[in-house]
């Protein structure tokens, strides 16, 4: 599991080393997938934070799944903070079974920790399944260093299709409900007994 710092208040800043991961991984000029532009396309100048906003001088960064009800596109609280929710995040070919906003359960296989999650947003069509919020790798215990951390193996998801409502949620909203679908799915047991 990757760490994604996507939607955090302090994910990326214009001289890169204050921010919670590498610039690179937002972007860069003429092409900033990952950060609110000033015309709203990938090729605008990325947004920064003003003084009332969460993290003055930060970038505003984006997540896929942002908050209908709040039309501003450069304010930084639309988007699902990584530093607070836990989110997954799924290449294309995931989105022809579940949509955004959809729940999810991730196990840490090696010391078994379980977390609930909301599928917040999308990752390039090269890079496959495994990228989680920092607040998903707290809940797991894992290293959730954006830069540096994260885990090469061990980690399952369960993702339920059809679960969501296409908008960001209360993180515990989030854990009550993926508890719930964890348990109507068949739990631990049933995960075991897919991983033979």
């Amino acid at each position: 599991m990757a760490v994604d710092a996507d939607g955090a208040f302090r994910a990326y800043h214009p001289d890169d080393q204050p921010g919670l991961d590498s610039l690179g991984h937002a972007g860069r000029s003429g092409h900033w997938w990952a950060l609110a532009t000033d015309t709203g396309k990938p090729s605008g100048e990325p947004v920064v934070q003003r003084d009332a906003d969460p993290a003055p001088g930060y970038y505003v960064s984006m997540t896929s799944l942002f908050d209908p009800n709040n039309p501003d596109e450069t304010d930084p609280r639309r988007f699902v903070d990584a530093a607070s929710i836990a989110y997954i995040v799924l290449p294309p070919a995931g989105f022809k079974h579940a949509k955004l906003g959809d729940f999810a359960t991730v196990i840490n296989l090696r010391n078994g920790k379980v977390a609930g999650a909301i599928l917040a947003d999308q990752s390039a069509a090269k890079l496959k399944m495994g990228e989680g919020s920092i607040a998903l790798a707290d809940a797991l215990d894992i290293d959730s260093n954006p830069r540096t951390g994260g885990v090469d193996q061990g980690i399952a998801y369960v993702v339920y299709p059809g679960s969501g409502n296409g908008e960001p949620r209360p993180s515990d909203r989030i854990a009550s409900i993926s508890r719930r679908r964890f348990r109507q799915w068949g739990g631990m047991q049933k995960l075991h007994s897919c991983l033979r």
